[in-house]
């Protein structure tokens, strides 16, 4: 395919001062443009533009964005090879064009000064990237009008609002002012009735619980961020239950004539369209833009030269330009122009997300859409890739496995679950049904067979399980179905305990390895059954990869002179002898190894032999010499990769899955499957409250998604399906801080609405068309005040509540005492705030009145909060109740 189309005039000349190699800033101009100071610091930084300028947004504000306005967001964040840089601007759908040209023209001048380093994304109002929205976990508001029309960013303790906010998204989600009308509601998303002092959140009869609680975090961060914590809010999940809420809605609202709208779904693109990959060079013809396709999926890395300029269309879901480092700086400057451009020519809407990177620094997104990424002086790391068609030789890694419990991140980088001294079991699949394996055997497999596989192992005192699903590659349908079906049988008798793991053969997990001690042994066919239908082979030939009990294998491959590799060692058996030959290349530990695995599968006597030094017969049995892989192996390793985790989805027919960027534990909601990848293995983590259908289908949902991977992923790749609170440590140890006890203590949305105690009809509260909403006070009968709701999660329980300034309203019910949750309230200097040096290290008798013993942190200053713990208000409270405890003890304020 050939586009081509008419350029538009010379960029403008943009002049950039490169910061000082020792300098922790660096200031930027433009001609006559002076650009701010950037900081070089972990996190967020945000500018709008404002007459053509880019004027610093205060923190407080970061998330909300006016919807006439253009942003510009610089993220940095630590990764294990120094950091990473992320910059983006972000166009409001009533921008002008003008404000929207200006903040291309400083993304462009801000990576210049940044050496390159960054990653540019072009974001668009309502239709951001999945990294965008990772950096505002308690969602995105979009906000009427823009700074030019005197709005501003943060007013806080203002409570002249009336507005309804429309709420979308499970994970990360977005707000958008809408009219103040019936019509604006749907039975699907989440409602804001935002009145100043009183947040009503009204739950669409079809929500999820994942979306409630995401609805209730951002309800919480309006209160906290905007208002200054004295706001209250009020749920309505069912409205009959809420009337004295209603009451408030219709005062605002009007009375509801008909029935509301069905839920509105997401446009989301499946899977089958983001793996349609294609590349395009773009390079300059006369006066035309030239952009030619020169690859589709799977792509290689190899085409793309260092000279030239590439466009990578991910399906018309997203657009890459990818900037060799040898191209012209004129190609470069135009990258964001001539991607805008192809997305024209192509007829995709304006609001495709476009994302620029430059050669050496590409994104974890971008490189995971090749077949394989290698770095230059690349350190051994994830996703390996070797020769195919042969079995290669691989580097074994020796580590101690009585690290596992205390670095979870081991576990999971080596895929062990523990350190393989637990108890096994293993049946095979015969007649449909399972059959006990002799003991004896344990750890032959034979590829016209499946079996079942018991792992039992202690954990914190009880039983832990892991059940193996080995798939011959000779088994009939018929009997891999029955695999399945066995298996979740035999989950059942286990209390639906059991980690499953898919095991298609030849890609056994290392863990799988290590629990048959050196003796695992794969035989390419023919079955382990009493009654064979075939003889078995005079001649086999197998290739022993492995240097101890934890890390050996031994495969058979076709009994050939071309099977040899120099790098390895290899077992001939024969009716009369079995060789040991060892190549040149293999080690000692290898040798020994092997020796161990030959007495296994030959009961004759053992000849070995040395490469180069092989009797006639050797040769003979082999049907004679030919040519084998004798050169070093040179060990291919790509680029660390990045797990993924993915909400998944295939409720409407096409396979949906959302990606959650930048996960921790609290992305597992209760009532999702979700996918995480790590390349060398696929985990399906299987919610408590999760849809049946999707439940079901899960191993169906992984398979698909290595189907339509865009890097053409290994269809044999292991899938292991992985059980709410029954999480292994090669699970967890891909989450930063994994709580064990996190659904233990934790409690569900709805056991935190029912802790409220009973919200009943009040009939304290009277409104009529006089009422003056933006003084309306509800007691906590009227509200589900969210003192115990008020997590970001439907598990967390923060321990705290909102406390309220008498002197603005009198209509604050019992403002000087404690709630019925002990949390403060109302304390004597009006404002609740006390400095560091009056709570730190006081008893009770030393710190002021009314000032509640157990809670003293939340009697600091937000600024003072931030500077001790390291984190907002919000995100501690969302912590488990003992690691705020362990905290506050270390702080003095325990």
């Amino acid at each position: 395919m050939l586009l081509t189309w008419r350029q538009r005039g010379p960029e403008r000349e943009m002049k950039v001062a490169e910061c000082a190699p020792d300098s922790s800033d660096c200031r930027m101009t433009d001609g006559d443009t002076n650009l701010p100071t950037i900081e070089r610091k972990l996190g967020l930084q945000i500018w709008s533009i404002e007459n053509m300028k880019m004027v610093p947004v205060p923190e407080k504000a970061y998330g909300t964005f006016f919807e006439g306005d253009c942003y510009i967001i610089l993220h940095t964040k630590r990764t294990s090879r120094g950091s990473a840089v992320d910059l983006h601007y972000w166009i409001g759908k009533d921008s002008s064009q003008d404000e929207q040209g200006a903040a291309a023209m400083y993304v462009t001048q801000m990576d210049n000064a940044l050496r390159g380093n960054p990653v540019q994304h072009r974001e668009v109002q309502e239709h951001e990237s999945e990294t965008f929205r990772s950096y505002f976990r308690n969602g995105i508001i979009y906000k009427k009008g823009g700074v030019a029309s005197g709005f501003k960013h943060v007013e806080t303790n203002m409570y002249n609002i009336k507005r309804l906010l429309h709420v979308k998204g499970k994970k990360h989600v977005s707000a958008t002012e809408v009219a103040l009308s019936w019509d604006s509601f749907n039975k699907g998303d989440v409602f804001l009735l935002d009145l100043g002092k009183v947040l009503i959140q009204w739950n669409g009869p079809s929500c999820s619980i994942a979306e409630k609680s995401r609805g209730l975090a951002l309800a919480r961060s309006i209160r906290d961020s905007e208002r200054g914590g004295r706001a209250q809010i009020g749920i309505i999940d069912n409205e009959k239950d809420s009337p004295d809420l209603m009451q408030i809605m219709k005062m605002v609202l009007g009375e509801r004539h008909g029935e509301l709208r069905d839920a509105i779904p997401d446009t989301k693109a499946d899977e089958l369209q983001k793996a349609n990959v294609r590349l395009y060079h773009v390079y300059e013809k006369d006066s035309d833009l030239v952009v030619q396709e020169i690859a589709t999926r799977p792509l290689t890395q190899d085409l793309l030269q260092h000279e030239d300029c590439y466009i990578l269309d991910q399906g018309g879901f997203k657009i890459y330009v990818w900037r060799g480092k040898a191209s012209s700086p004129e190609e470069k400057k135009a990258a964001f122009t001539r991607a805008v451009g192809f997305m024209q020519a192509k007829g995709y809407p304006s609001s495709t997300n476009i994302e620029v990177i430059n050669d050496g620094a590409e994104s974890a997104m971008f490189k995971q859409l090749f077949q394989r990424w290698t770095e230059k002086d690349e350190a051994q790391g994830l996703g390996k890739v070797y020769t195919t068609g042969k079995i290669a030789k691989v580097e074994q890694v020796k580590f101690d496995t009585t690290q596992l419990h205390a670095r979870p991140e081991l576990a999971a980088e080596q895929r062990m679950v523990d350190d393989a001294s637990g108890e096994i079991e293993v049946w095979r699949i015969e007649d449909l049904q399972m059959q006990p394996v002799n003991p004896k055997t344990y750890g032959q497999f034979y590829g016209g067979d499946c079996y079942l596989v018991l792992y039992t192992y202690q954990r914190s005192g009880r039983p832990h399980y892991v059940l193996y699903m080995w798939q011959g590659r000779h088994a009939s349908v018929d009997e891999i179905t029955a695999c399945a079906l066995n298996a979740i049988e035999l989950d059942k008798k286990y209390g639906d305990e059991a980690v499953q793991v898919r095991v298609t053969m030849g890609k056994e997990p290392t863990h799988f390895l290590a629990i048959f001690k050196g003796k695992l042994i794969i035989y390419e066919g023919g079955t382990s059954r009493a009654q064979k239908s075939m003889p078995e082979p005079a001649i086999r030939l197998f290739q022993v990869r492995g240097t101890d009990e934890m890390n050996t294998k031994a495969t058979e491959v076709p009994a050939r002179a071309s099977s040899l590799n120099s790098n390895d060692v290899f077992l001939l058996t024969t009716s009369q002898v079995c060789y040991l030959w060892c190549g040149k290349g293999c080690s000692g530990d290898e040798r020994e190894m092997a020796k161990m695995v030959a007495d296994i599968v030959s009961k004759r006597d053992k000849h070995t032999i040395l490469e180069g030094q092989e009797p006639a017969e050797f040769w003979e049995a082999l049907g004679g010499k030919a040519p084998y892989a004798s050169e070093k192996r040179f060990q291919e390793q790509t680029t660390h990769y990045q797990p993924r985790l993915f909400e998944c989805s295939n409720q409407t027919g096409r396979f949906i899955m959302t990606e959650v960027v930048g996960f921790c534990q609290e992305d597992l909601d209760e009532d999702d499957v979700m996918l995480l990848d790590t390349w060398e293995e696929i985990f399906l983590w299987i919610g408590k409250t999760s849809n049946t259908y999707e439940r079901n289908e899960a191993i169906a949902s992984a398979k698909e998604y290595l189907k339509t991977h865009p890097a053409g992923r290994d269809l044999a790749t292991p899938i292991i399906l992985v059980k709410q609170g029954y999480e292994p440590l090669n699970f967890t140890g891909w989450f930063n801080a994994w709580d064990p006890y996190k659904w233990s203590d934790g409690k569900s949305y709805e056991e935190m609405k029912n802790s409220l105690g009973d919200v009943s009809a009040i009939s304290e509260i009277k409104v009529n068309e006089t009422t003056d909403l933006n003084n309306i006070s509800l007691n906590q009968r009227t509200l589900n005040m969210t003192s115990s709701a008020g997590s970001s999660t439907a598990s967390a329980s923060p321990d705290y509540k909102s406390h309220y300034n008498h002197s603005e309203s009198n209509s604050y019910s019992n403002s000087s005492n404690y709630n019925s949750n002990s949390s403060p309230s109302l304390v004597p200097n009006g404002e609740g705030i006390y400095s560091r040096e009056v709570l730190m290290n006081k008893t009770v008798d030393e710190l002021p009145e009314g000032v509640d013993p157990t809670k003293k942190e939340y009697y600091l200053s937000d600024a003072d909060f931030h500077d001790i713990f390291g984190k907002s208000k919000d995100e501690f409270y969302q912590m488990p109740k003992w690691k705020q405890q362990n905290e506050k003890k270390q702080y003095g304020l325990f």
